[in-house]
């Protein structure tokens, strides 16, 4: 019997098993693609909360301004309040009755601190509810950031496949994709 010459059929089978370097070239342009697409779009949602978060910061500064106006306010009230006071006790330290118009103005004061005080109240709860709204933003805002970093490191670790030819690594950068696209969408629907 001739001699047949001897062909390692196992390196033959995976050979034509395995797919064509062009297949796993296109796999991985299309993945890095989407992740693309996901990363700006959550690069986007960053730089949105953030100016959001901006916006909410600079309107609680305002309110706390409008805040301690008020209570500047309440504080010449009630300075006002006292020299009228004092004014009384002027008269009756004299022996002499004090105009009518001192008590009815000491009331008249304190009436109005009182509405200046709940102004001012009011204000700071505004403050307070704008400044927290913004550091739930803020929150946010570092969570979609963090979504583009794991997007961005999949991208690369997607090049690095692609150049290599390496499944493994194409692999990683699709679970790393899929880490960046769960903590966006965790984000988002909070």
């Amino acid at each position: 019997m001739p001699e047949q010459p001897e062909i390692d059929t196992d390196s033959l089978r995976e050979t034509i098993h395995e797919p064509p370097a062009g297949a796993l070239l296109r796999n991985i342009a299309l993945t890095t693609a989407m992740l693309a697409a996901l990363g700006a779009v959550a690069a986007l949602r960053a730089g949105g909360t953030v100016n959001e978060a901006l916006v909410l910061k600079t309107e609680a500064g305002r309110l706390q301004a409008e805040a301690s106006d008020q209570w500047a306010y309440y504080q010449a009230k009630g300075i006002k309040s006292s020299v009228q006071e004092t004014s009384r006790a002027v008269y009756l330290a004299a022996g002499k009755t004090p105009p009518a118009n001192v008590e009815q103005t000491i009331q008249r004061y304190a009436a109005e601190q009182k509405a200046i005080e709940q102004a001012a109240r009011d204000k700071e709860r505004e403050r307070d509810e704008k400044s927290k709204e913004a550091d739930l933003l803020l929150e946010h805002h570092h969570q979609f950031a963090n979504s583009v970093a794991f997007i961005q490191v999949a991208i690369a670790l997607g090049a690095v496949g692609a150049l290599t030819r390496n499944r493994l690594t194409w692999m990683g950068s699709m679970l790393l994709g899929v880490v960046g696209a769960g903590v966006f969408i965790v984000t988002l629907v909070r």
